[in-house]
């Protein structure tokens, strides 16, 4: 299942989700893994939930945030929540590109992971295959 938390730039899209990261946690018996680009949550997220900065892994485009996203999944079996936080910014800005991995993720991750993705962008220049997960 896949979420977007969608607004632009200054909006509240990332306190938005580490209030839910942070909800989430008191709840959720498996593991929260938040995917960011350039670690500007770290002090506000629990310290039980993973975070992972794609930039120190050299993530660049969304081929390779896709498979990076998949190691993730396939290196631990327990995860219930994954937040994407900075996603846009991984692809350069592709909207379009952004809609293929969200339709890549929505395929084959496991019915039972929840996948909450921020769009950094104003919700009218979504294109379709970006609005199908609001």
């Amino acid at each position: 299942m896949i979420q977007l938390v969608v607004g632009d730039k200054g909006s509240g899209k990332t306190k938005t989700i580490i209030e839910q990261m942070n909800n989430a946690s008191e709840v959720t018996d498996g593991h929260i893994v938040c995917i960011e680009k350039g670690m500007k949550s770290t002090y506000n997220i629990k310290p039980s939930i993973r975070i992972i900065d794609v930039d120190d892994y050299n993530i660049r485009g969304y081929d390779q945030y896709f498979g990076f996203f998949m190691g993730v999944l396939a290196g631990d079996y327990d995860i219930e929540q994954v937040y994407m936080d900075g996603s846009l910014k991984v692809g350069g800005g592709d909207l379009e590109g952004l809609g293929d991995l969200l339709d890549h993720i929505n395929d084959v991750a496991p019915e039972y992971v929840k996948v909450i993705v921020t769009v950094s962008a104003d919700i009218s220049k979504l294109t379709e295959n970006i609005k199908k997960y609001l």
